[in-house]
């Protein structure tokens, strides 16, 4: 199949769908006879002493990859600190001895914390604001200093990994993303390394560049307000960047900046003056940019995208459904998905999301809640309600897919012994909590950042917490009545066989996550699922009985989750929203008119504008091991582990749809986690920011010397109006590891004579 070719068509079908007047600039890919492929487990977002982490980028990739070192070791890695300035600190210098390779060996008497100025000089440091060093800008930092050593650790570990940025995006808050044209070419795999450093400021010469990566960051990123054009001194020696992006005003834009020929509103760090809107105007460019010219080599996935509340003109704060819209319209192939599943998973405000989250929110002086007000197991609220913002995105028909991340930063309180402590009142290592599951087509070659790349883009991904399931298999296939009938066994044979080797189907008729199936008026759909909950322990260090299950009686300990339930979501798609029309923008409801003082949460989707609802959204079949319908144990011919089968037929389609998977260790009405449907309850009842709102108690007493075997010393204790004063609480990492969940990609049915599915080919 000429792939340009179908590209073009298919953005041709999307401009339809959408109307006149949206900005479609490149399609989503499409999809030609399958490679074969693996899912494989990675992580996007993660920090390092280059921006605010508390480790060095060879302790962070140590922490995340090294099999011999941790258990949780993930498949491929891209480590991604934020844009803006690029902090004081040189990352690339290590901790001690046992990190030295031959080009970056530790040298006595630095750290990684040892300021840029310290170590390279102040005269190499560039860009407009060199005068105040010790900073560096994210882009020469990611150009000059953590690519090379990125491709360096690459080659020198033979592991897949590559450079990405967490950029401060204009007008909102943060977003995922990276440009990998140049990042670990394939000359690499031959080349012969180094065996010495060279000086300081390049120690190792590398064959690819992030020069593309950079050039974003200096031209799209908020919080980079350099003028310098990616030059040294604002001389016209070196980069000499422009930012200019085809068919926009650039100088014709009133925020356009001759210096430094990119735009650079005032306001969009700045509070007040529209800062949000030119920012949001701003990060659209960015878009535009990356679909213009990396329409395939980049990603812009918004991170924890509820945390700060919703979007307001004058600020520099959330995101809204319209600027979901937006950025899947203007570049559907690089905005492609959210972080709704965010890291800081043992903070004390799960994820960071809490009331009152934002005491100056707008510059108006007012405090605003994270949206929804707190995580939803661990959860935003845009992707754990049901019918909510994710599902009014899926009703149209969109390529826009559920991702997770750790946000590794540190410990928190056990940031002293982040290397040997497993507790933490902060956050998880990449890898040992939050996983996302992707498929990478690489067939026998290695895994690259292309595939990579290509992978997340087709929305093939699950992501799970805690090792609640490790491997995933979620087929539907197209039967009709007494012609092409299919038995729900010889689906579940489809699924079963992929999901025990760790792959997809590949069989006419059927489709997988992020695929959509074409169906006549009447099919019959035959969805199976096939998981793997593993036997034994995942990486909680804790071995006590879960004390959120001892609420109803039951014994589990909390490094043994059990899946309990898996729920079957449907929602109908009804084609793409009019920019501008009534129901293409709306803001979750604030505060008090979602989440409650005292934690409940309105019994329905009222108070949701229509925007950011899709109200035909509803679990229509929930799969356990007891009760209702049944799974079915299977044992692996491939490796003698244990599998659960399940299968569900939607009877005589008639209207174009989707389906979608969540699931969690936690029955239904497990008091303050899951209410008597099963969907997951605020996690504002395990957050120790409000002590008084503790409600479950960590009764188990550790043994003397041992923080493990019992409720640990740094839970918070119940508040003096808790159910629970003075006795030590479910919080922190506890109350993640005792909470699990995970959340599985949509498969689009598009039905002949119904709405086209236009954001998969």
């Amino acid at each position: 199949m000429n792939q340009r070719f179908s590209m073009n068509k298919l953005a041709l079908a999307v401009a339809a769908a959408i109307g006149a007047g949206a900005v479609v600039t490149a399609p989503t890919v499409a999809t030609a006879a399958k490679t074969p492929g693996k899912y494989v487990a990675g992580d996007f977002h993660n920090h390092t002493t280059c921006s605010d982490g508390s480790m060095s980028m060879q302790n962070v990739v140590r922490h995340s990859t090294d099999s011999a070192s941790v258990p949780w070791a993930l498949d491929w890695f891209v480590q991604a600190g934020h844009g803006n300035s690029g902090g004081t600190r040189n990352c690339t210098l290590t901790e001690d001895a046992t990190l030295s390779t031959p080009a970056y060996p530790f040298i006595p008497g630095t750290s990684p914390s040892t300021t840029w100025t310290a170590s390279i000089g102040a005269s190499n440091i560039k860009g407009d604001f060199s005068s105040l060093a010790p900073y560096v800008w994210r882009w020469q930092s990611v150009q000059e200093y953590q690519y090379p050593l990125m491709e360096y650790l690459n080659a020198y570990r033979n592991f897949p990994m590559f450079i990405g940025i967490e950029s401060i995006s204009a007008g909102h808050e943060h977003t995922s993303m990276s440009v990998i044209t140049g990042q670990i070419p394939a000359a690499l795999d031959s080349a012969t390394l180094p065996t010495s450093p060279g000086p300081i400021t390049a120690r190792y010469t590398p064959l690819g560049n992030a020069d593309a990566l950079a050039k974003w960051v200096y031209c799209f990123d908020a919080g980079v307000t350099d003028l310098s054009r990616g030059d040294q001194h604002l001389s016209s020696v070196g980069n000499n960047w422009d930012c200019s992006v085809p068919g926009s005003l650039n100088a014709a834009d009133p925020n356009w900046s001759a210096a430094g020929f990119k735009l650079n509103p005032t306001s969009t760090v700045a509070i007040g003056s529209g800062a949000g809107t030119k920012g949001h105007a701003k990060t659209l460019e960015g878009l535009k940019w990356m679909a213009q010219f990396e329409p395939t080599t980049s990603y812009f996935v918004p991170a924890h995208l509820e945390r700060a509340g919703p979007f307001t003109p004058d600020g520099q704060n959330g995101f809204n459904v319209e600027h979901l819209r937006d950025f899947n319209n203007a570049a559907p192939t690089v905005a492609f998905g959210m972080e709704s599943q965010p890291g800081h998973g043992g903070s004390a405000n799960r994820g960071e999301y809490q009331v009152n989250r934002n005491g100056n929110f707008g510059g108006t002086g007012v405090a605003v809640d994270s949206v929804g007000g707190t995580t939803y197991g661990g959860t935003g609220i845009y992707a754990a309600q049901v019918g909510g913002v994710w599902d009014a995105l899926l009703g149209e028909g969109r390529n826009f897919w559920f991702f997770a991340s750790s946000d590794w930063h540190n410990r928190g309180s056990f940031q002293s012994t982040q290397d040997s402590d497993r507790r933490t009142t902060q956050d998880f290592f990449p890898g040992e909590y939050q996983r996302s599951y992707t498929m990478v087509r690489n067939g026998s070659d290695k895994l690259r950042p292309q595939t990579i790349v290509d992978g997340l883009r087709t929305g093939n991904t699950f992501s799970a917490q805690g090792q609640l399931i490790d491997r995933l298999a979620f087929v539907a296939c197209a039967s009709y009545a007494g012609i092409a009938r299919r038995t729900d066994a010889g689906v579940e044979a489809i699924a079963i066989a992929a999901a025990t080797n760790n792959t997809d189907t590949d069989i006419a008729g059927c489709a997988t996550m992020g695929e959509k199936l074409k169906v006549r008026p009447g099919a019959e759909i035959v969805v199976s699922v096939v998981v793997r909950d593993p036997a034994g322990t995942n990486y909680s260090p804790y071995t006590f009985a879960n004390p959120s299950l001892a609420q109803v009686s039951i014994t589990q300990p909390i490094n043994a989750p059990v899946l309990d339930h898996i729920d079957l979501i449907r929602g109908e798609v009804s084609g793409y929203r009019t920019p501008g029309a009534a129901n293409y923008s709306g803001e979750w409801p604030r505060n008090q008119l979602w989440l409650h003082a005292d934690g409940s949460t309105p019994p329905d989707l009222s108070t949701v504008p229509d925007a950011a609802k899709n109200t035909t959204a509803a679990v229509i079949k929930t799969f356990s091991g007891s009760g209702g319908t049944l799974w079915v144990p299977v044992v692996s011919a491939v490796d003698g582990t244990t599998f659960l089968k399940m299968t569900y037929r939607i009877p005589a389609v008639q209207v174009s749809q989707y389906v979608r998977l969540r699931g969690t260790s936690m029955p239904p009405a497990v008091p303050f986690e899951t209410d008597a449907s099963g969907n997951p309850l605020p996690d504002i009842f395990t957050n120790s920011n409000n002590t008084n709102l503790l409600r479950i108690r960590c009764a188990v007493t550790h043994s003397a010397g041992n923080q493990f075997d019992g409720c640990p010393d740094h839970l918070a204790n119940g508040g003096a109006s808790s159910t629970i004063p003075g006795q030590r609480a479910v919080s922190f990492d506890v109350a993640a590891w005792a909470d699990l969940w995970f959340y599985a990609n949509p498969i689009y049915v598009e039905v002949a004579g119904s709405t086209v599915v236009a954001g998969v080919q």
